[in-house]
Formats: structure tokens, sequence, C-alpha cells
């Protein structure tokens, strides 16, 4: 069973940071991509940040370019993405997703997301 569970969300004012986590199991983890996307109220999803399990090649969007860290753990099969700076407009809920490639090459596995709130 192929799961990948976020966890890590949550509300905090703008200049806060969170860390947000994707667990994931039940297929060849060290195999594919770990990315990030999000989607904001009444907007169109969006990707973040990327990272390729086997050698650590990543992928930022613009928009969050100085701001947010991806990282892994190859033992533990866990992506973080680390936020910092949050600003109003990082409000969305926040999806792991993991495919053979990058971002923007579509994704095989999606969680369920979990949502963060940033206050001004």
């Amino acid at each position: 069973e192929v799961q990948l569970v976020e966890s890590g969300g949550g509300l905090v004012q703008a200049g806060g940071s969170l860390r947000l986590s994707c667990a994931a199991s039940g297929f060849a983890f060290d195999d594919y991509t770990l990315n990030w996307f999000r989607q904001a109220p009444g907007k169109e999803r969006e990707g973040v940040s990327g990272i390729s399990i086997k050698n650590g090649v990543t992928y930022y969007a613009d928009s969050v370019k100085g701001r947010f860290a991806i990282s892994r753990d190859n033992a533990k099969n866990t992506v973080y993405l680390q936020m910092n700076n949050l600003k109003p407009e990082d409000t969305a809920v926040y999806y792991c997703a993991a495919g053979i490639y990058l971002l923007p090459w579509p994704m095989d596995y999606w969680g369920k997301g979990t949502l963060v709130t940033v206050s001004s």
C-alpha cells in the first residue's frame, strides 16, 4: 500500500517558520523524487519544491527561493520542507507527491495534504 503522509502544518504569524514532513512507504523510495505542491483558496495548484532521492538534485519555485529548503532523510523515507520568513500568500494546503522525475513532470502518488495558514 502506497502512502504519503504529510505533517507539520499549522497557524503561524508572518515572518515565522514551519517545517513540513512527508513520510513515504509502499514504493521504491530511492527510485523516486518527492515534491511539494500547494493550493491556496481560490487558486490553482502550484509546484513549490522537489528533491531527487537518488542524487539530491532540487527544484524551487521562484516564489520560495531563499525562504524554503527541501531535504531528505533516506533512512527514514522522509522528506522535509523547511519554510522560513512565511508570508500570508504562502497560506495553502500543502501536498506531498512522488514521481520518477522532478516537477513539472507528472506525479504518481499523492498525499492528502496539510494546511498552512499564515496570518498578517
